[in-house]
C-alpha cells in the first residue's frame, strides 16, 4: 500500500485572488488520504453583494472528508489568513495551533461578539515541531507587517514543503522577528521538494523599504506638521503602530488610540509584551485639553469604512474628537483594490475641510508586508526547491512569480489555481484532479451562497425595486375591492409627468379583466398575468423591469 502514497496540495482560496486564503495538504493513497489545513481566510465584499458582511472560503470538499483532516495551522492573524476561522471551525472541530499572538486575537474578537464558541487553541511558534497526522510541521519565524508570523515546513516521507505564508526581508523592522535567513538555508540543505512562495509583491522590482526608514518617514512628516496630525492604518498592524507612537513620541507629542478594533489589537500586544517602552496613551476625555500641536491620532479608517473612527472624523461624528483646517491626515497604507471609491470620498471630505492629506506617494510613510522580486530569489536561493508553486496573489501575480522562478531556474512549476489538486510527489509535480471550491457568504448571524442567503434577489432590489399588489376576488372571480399596490425604489413619475403607480395599477385592471372569467378560476394564471401586466408597463414607462409580488385571494 506504501507505493500508492501520495502528497498533494489543494488550495480552496487565495491562489488566483487576494484575500481568502485557505491550502490543504494531503498525504496518503487517493482514496484515503489525510489532511491538514493551513490558514482560514476571508475577504471583504464589495457594492456588487448588498448586506453580505464577509465572505468566506466554501469548504464542501472538506465535508466528505472530515474524519480525515488532522488539524488546522494558522500562519498569523490577517483577517485574510484567520478571519474565518470562527465560522469554519465549529463544523471540523479539529486541533487548532496558532501562535501566542493569534491566539489572544481570536479570544479578543470572541469576546467582542460575543456568540462564540471558544475554539482551543495549542500554542505553536517559531522554532517549535509538532506531528499532526502523517506530517511533521515546523514554524520559521518571518517578518511580516503583524506579530509573530511564521512559515511552515512540512515534513513527508515524500519530501519537504516550506509554505512561507506571508512574508518579507526587513534587517531594521520595528517589530520582530527577522526573516530566519540561517534556518531556511539549513532547511535547503536537508532539501526542499516544493516552495509554495507569496506573490503578492512579485510584480516589483528590487526590495521592500525597511520600516525603520517609515518610521523615520512618519517621524519627519509628524515633526513639520503645524496642527494635529491622524494617522490611519491597518488596526492588525502592530509594528506600524509601534513605529507611529515612537515618530510621536520623539517628535513630543502625545498618542490617542482611536477605533475598537485597534483598541483590540494593541491590547492583545500590550498582554504578551510587545508594547514595551511606549508611553501610556491618552483618553478620548483627554484630547480635547492637549494643544494641536502635541498630539498624534492612530485611527482606523483607512479602506474608507463607513463606521470606522476615520470617516466619522470626516462627518464630524466623534463625541470628543475632531479635526480642523490645518491638521494633517496620513494614510500609512496601501489601498486594497475594491476601495478606492469610498477612500477618495472621504480624502475629499476631509480637504473641503481644509485638512491635508499624505499618502505613500507624498512620503515614506508605508511599506508593503510582502516580499518584491529580489527578496523571493533571496527565498529560492536560500531553499533550493525542485518545485514551485505561486500562491497568494491574482493571475497577474501568480504569472509574474512564475516567469521569475523560471528565469532563477527552478525546473518545475505547475500552473494552480483554486480547486485543483496538485500532486507534488511521486512523479512529476501535476495537477491530477479538481476538488469543489468557491465562495459563501456570511450576512448577519447565518452563513450560505448566493441563493440561500437572498443576495441575488437583493442585488435585483438593488437596481430595479420592488412593486407589491394584492388583489382581492370575490365569488364571482370579479375585484371585491380595489386591488392595493406599493412600490418600493422606483422614480415618482415616467418621462411625461405622469404618476408611475398610476400606470402600474391601471396595467393590474386591465390584466385582471383581461383574463375571461371562467379562467381566472385558476389564482396562479391571474397571479403571473398581473406580474407580467406591471413588469412590461414599468419597463414602457422607465425602462427596467421591477421584482414584482402578486398576492391573489378568493374570499368565499
Amino acid at each position: 500500500m506504501a507505493n500508492q502514497d501520495e502528497l498533494v496540495f489543494l488550495p480552496l482560496g487565495g491562489v488566483g485572488e487576494i484575500g481568502m486564503n485557505l491550502a490543504l495538504y494531503g498525504y496518503g493513497p487517493p482514496q484515503k488520504r489525510q489532511w491538514i489545513m493551513v490558514d482560514a481566510g476571508v475577504t471583504f465584499p464589495g457594492p456588487d453583494l448588498p448586506g453580505v458582511d464577509l465572505v468566506l472560503p466554501d469548504i464542501r470538499f472538506l465535508a466528505s472528508q472530515r474524519n480525515n483532516l488532522k488539524g488546522m495551522i494558522i500562519t498569523h492573524a490577517h483577517e485574510d489568513h484567520y478571519g474565518a476561522l470562527n465560522d469554519l471551525w465549529p463544523g471540523l472541530n479539529v486541533p487548532v495551533y496558532a501562535s501566542p499572538f493569534t491566539a489572544g486575537m481570536l479570544e479578543a474578537k470572541r469576546k467582542y461578539e460575543g456568540d462564540r464558541a471558544e475554539i482551543p487553541i495549542t500554542i505553536f511558534k517559531a522554532g517549535d515541531r509538532i506531528n499532526v497526522g502523517p506530517f511533521e510541521i515546523e514554524a520559521v519565524g518571518v517578518n511580516h507587517s503583524i506579530p509573530e508570523p511564521m512559515s511552515l515546513v512540512i515534513r513527508t516521507p515524500l519530501g519537504n514543503v516550506v509554505h512561507t505564508g506571508d512574508w518579507k526581508i526587513d534587517a531594521k523592522p520595528t517589530l520582530g522577528p527577522l526573516t530566519d535567513e540561517a534556518r531556511f538555508r539549513a532547511i535547503g540543505d536537508e532539501g526542499v521538494l516544493a516552495l509554495m512562495c507569496d506573490s503578492t509583491n512579485a510584480l516589483r522590482e528590487g526590495v521592500s523599504p525597511s520600516e525603520e526608514e517609515v518610521s523615520a518617514g512618519l517621524q519627519k512628516v509628524i515633526e513639520e506638521a503645524e496642527g494635529r496630525v491622524a494617522v490611519t492604518t491597518f488596526s492588525s498592524n502592530v509594528g506600524r503602530i509601534r513605529s507611529i507612537a515612537e515618530a510621536a513620541n520623539a517628535a513630543g507629542r502625545e498618542v490617542l488610540l482611536l477605533g475598537s478594533s485597534l483598541k483590540r489589537v494593541v491590547n492583545v500586544a500590550q498582554d504578551i509584551g510587545i508594547m514595551e517602552g511606549l508611553k501610556p496613551f491618552l483618553a478620548e476625555d483627554e484630547y480635547g485639553y492637549i494643544p494641536r500641536d502635541k498630539v498624534v491620532v492612530i485611527l482606523t479608517g483607512s479602506q474608507g469604512e463607513s463606521r470606522a473612527a476615520l470617516a466619522k472624523i470626516s462627518r464630524d461624528e466623534m463625541r470628543h474628537v475632531a479635526l480642523t483646517k490645518g491638521d494633517t491626515v496620513v494614510f500609512s497604507s496601501r489601498t486594497i483594490p475594491g476601495n478606492e471609491k469610498p477612500i477618495i470620498e472621504i480624502k475629499n471630505a476631509l480637504i473641503e475641510q481644509g485638512i491635508k492629506i499624505v499618502t505613500d506617494a507624498d512620503a515614506l510613510v508605508h511599506v508593503s508586508g510582502h516580499p518584491r522580486r529580489n527578496e523571493l530569489l533571496k527565498m529560492y536561493e536560500w531553499t533550493r526547491p525542485q518545485i514551485l508553486v505561486p500562491v497568494h496573489g491574482e493571475a497577474a501575480h501568480l504569472t509574474a512569480q512564475a516567469e521569475l522562478g523560471a528565469s532563477a531556474g527552478i525546473g518545475e512549476i505547475p500552473r494552480v489555481r483554486n480547486g485543483n489538486i496538485l500532486r507534488l510527489a511521486p512523479g512529476p509535480a501535476e495537477v491530477i484532479d479538481d476538488a469543489p471550491f468557491g465562495r459563501i457568504y456570511k450576512d448577519g448571524k447565518l452563513i450560505g451562497d448566493l441563493d440561500e442567503m437572498g443576495i441575488s434577489d437583493r442585488r435585483k432590489l438593488s437596481f430595479v425595486g420592488h412593486v407589491s399588489v394584492n388583489i382581492l376576488l370575490d365569488q364571482r372571480y370579479e375585484f371585491l375591492a380595489d386591488p392595493d399596490l406599493v412600490s418600493f425604489g422606483l422614480p415618482e413619475f415616467d418621462d411625461e409627468g405622469e404618476d408611475m403607480d398610476d400606470g402600474l395599477y391601471d396595467a393590474v385592471l386591465g390584466a385582471v379583466e383581461s383574463i375571461p372569467r371562467a379562467r381566472r378560476k385558476d389564482l396562479d394564471t391571474v397571479r403571473e398575468s398581473v406580474r407580467r401586466a406591471v413588469r412590461s408597463a414599468a419597463n414602457i414607462a422607465w425602462g427596467k423591469k421591477p421584482v414584482v409580488t402578486v398576492f391573489v385571494t378568493r374570499v368565499q
